[in-house]
């Protein structure tokens, strides 16, 4: 073989970026009819043979040689595309006469960790499996090995640790230590994974919303008791029923908390929707995704999916300008959509901003009033412009996209939000970009709420909206009762008198103007800030949502209702449009 040289040094040492493959032919190679010049014959068919060492193993003195046992090894450097299953094979009928070892060139060290990386992380392999599954050993290295380690284990005593598999085939030269040390850690990252799992169970959704509502008729059931211990004169008891409304409201929060998904995982589908729809616009965008590990009720991500969908094509059609056009304004030529989740007071925010062309009010002003919307001479704030974004058929674009339409569509995506009890809200700088933020209940089940009484009816208020209660005191109110604005501490705040706006019959004295125990409640959504003014205050209670009949469904003012400890039944604001109707 014109490559073939006798060498002292192995090849292993002139180069490393070539299969080193060692065979060791037995003694009886020859005498079962093996020619080992054959295999290395049929090898240099799979590639090119570098250098071969031949070396004489246990080479007997000369008066004792057995001409017809082999004492032939090699050492090869083997340059080849090939796999090793492939290189193996080769040698598959030498397999018994024959002790074969192939360790892979460096240039595959780099993609055997790469493949290590892409396996996933679904069962627990053992590290053998790891190796074979990736290439960097064959099934015969790996029996082999096994075998071996079988063999020092019934040597060695009983107490001895038997020795680990990556350390023989490292030993034995089939496998880099790299490459073991990185099968290792995956299999480190499956057990910690599996064994993380193990720790979950699926459970029925329906099964989980019947165990909520169950949850809501406690809370009901554990007010009434306690209701009647304070009305029945039963001190005796108030520490057990304490006791027992911690317990209540611990095993609330667990349920409620069951329900709980991160929304990160509805946020990763937009990366296919951003994806696909900048390479049929021909533009360039990068999502940004940051809190996809904040938490809401399920039932909210799945409504609010749509919704969110609808906005996101909005950025990218109507927002994103072409690659062209913002080089002309000195931006880079990839926009950016901006997707983030935060928790606020017992809310979670939803935020999309872009860095696009942003919103022109004197444009959705000019449709505005083209449409009959608003009056040329009505006097407007630039949040009170931006929100006509979310009238049926208004948008600043001439033209219909089949992405996004013209403005149909976002006043569907405004009653949908609101429909969850949340808000939406827009903010736009021109050639800057547009924020859409919005607030949505963290549950849609179970509440901490406020109760307050306007005459003999009794609301509810959701904590986490209320500000502050003010009392106030004769005379000393700056109220405007034309324009419904109250002076609090130098900021004119809107409000609504809830007696006059559901109309419940007054039982004033003639001349009074207003209770001289009346109290403000300071309510907020979003940016938005409003007073409500109430005839009394109950303080804070767990408030169970039921949802109103079909007859109520269209009640405005009012999102929901609760039952209370008494029996009675209590009506559930709706603040924000309680708030936009105390600006209107």
């Amino acid at each position: 073989m014109a490559n073939s040289r006798l060498e002292k040094d192995s090849p292993s040492e002139a180069s490393s970026d070539f299969w080193m493959i060692s065979l060791e032919f037995g003694a009886d190679a020859l005498r079962n009819g093996l020619d080992p010049l054959s295999f290395l014959r049929y090898l240099g068919t799979l590639g090119e043979i570098d250098s071969i060492v031949t070396y004489l193993h246990d080479m007997p003195a000369a008066d004792e040689v057995d001409a017809e046992s082999c004492y032939l090894g090699f050492r090869i450097a083997f340059n080849s595309d090939a796999d090793k299953k492939s290189i193996e094979n080769v040698f598959e009928f030498a397999r018994d006469d024959c002790d074969i070892r192939i360790l892979p060139p460096r240039s595959k060290l780099e993609h055997y960790l790469e493949l290590l990386n892409s396996l996933p992380e679904t069962e627990l392999n053992r590290l053998g499996d790891i190796l074979v599954n990736i290439g960097a050993i064959t099934e015969t290295e790996l029996g082999r090995a096994l075998g071996s380690q079988s063999e020092q284990e019934d040597d060695s005593s009983e107490e001895a640790e038997p020795r680990p598999l990556g350390e023989i085939l490292v030993e034995r030269q089939v496998v880099d230590k790299a490459v073991v040390d990185g099968a290792l850690k995956k299999q480190e990252k499956t057990r910690e994974k599996v064994a993380q799992e193990a720790k979950y169970i699926r459970v029925d959704a329906d099964k989980l919303g019947h165990l909520i509502n169950l949850v809501g008729e406690l809370v009901i059931s554990s007010a009434a008791m306690k209701l009647q211990v304070e009305t029945g004169g039963h001190h005796e008891m108030e520490e057990v029923v304490s006791g027992i409304e911690h317990l209540v409201e611990e095993i609330r929060d667990n349920a409620l908390q069951l329900r709980m998904v991160q929304i990160g995982d509805t946020f990763s589908r937009f990366r296919r929707v951003v994806r696909d729809v900048s390479k049929s616009l021909g533009k360039e965008i990068d999502l940004v995704i940051t809190g996809g590990e904040t938490e809401l009720d399920k039932t909210v991500v799945e409504k609010i999916n749509d919704p969110l969908t609808h906005l996101i094509r909005n950025s990218l059609d109507h927002g994103i300008e072409m690659p062209e056009v913002r080089r002309s304004k000195g931006k880079p030529p990839t926009g950016t959509v901006h997707l983030n989740a935060y928790h606020d007071s017992g809310h979670i925010v939803i935020q999309i901003k872009d860095d696009g062309a942003g919103l022109n009010i004197d444009r959705l002003r000019a449709k505005a009033e083209a449409m009959g919307k608003i009056q040329p001479d009505q006097q407007m704030s630039k949040q009170d412009l931006l929100r006509l974004i979310f009238e049926p058929g208004l948008s600043t674009k001439e033209q219909a996209s089949d992405l996004s339409g013209r403005g149909v569509g976002m006043d569907v995506v405004k009653r949908n939000i609101e429909a969850l009890r949340g808000n939406v809200e827009v903010d736009s700088e021109i050639d800057q970009g547009t924020t859409i933020t919005i607030h949505l209940p963290l549950t849609l089940a179970i509440i901490d709420g406020f109760m307050v009484g306007a005459g003999d009816e009794n609301y509810i208020i959701p904590l986490s909206m209320v500000g502050e209660c003010v009392e106030m005191d004769e005379g000393g109110w700056e109220l405007d009762k034309e324009r419904r604005y109250v002076n609090l501490r130098g900021e004119v705040l809107p409000y609504l008198r809830l007696r006059d706006y559901f109309k419940i019959a007054d039982d004033r004295s003639e001349g009074q103007t207003h209770r001289s125990h009346e109290s403000l409640v300071v309510v907020r959504s979003g940016r938005s800030k409003a007073g409500f003014v109430v005839d009394e205050l109950y303080g804070e209670l767990q408030t169970v949502i039921k949802p109103l009949g079909k007859v109520f469904e269209r009640l405005q003012g009012i999102s929901g209702a609760t039952v209370l400890g008494t029996g009675e039944v209590a009506l559930i604001l709706d603040v924000q449009a309680l708030i936009g109707q105390a600006s209107a």
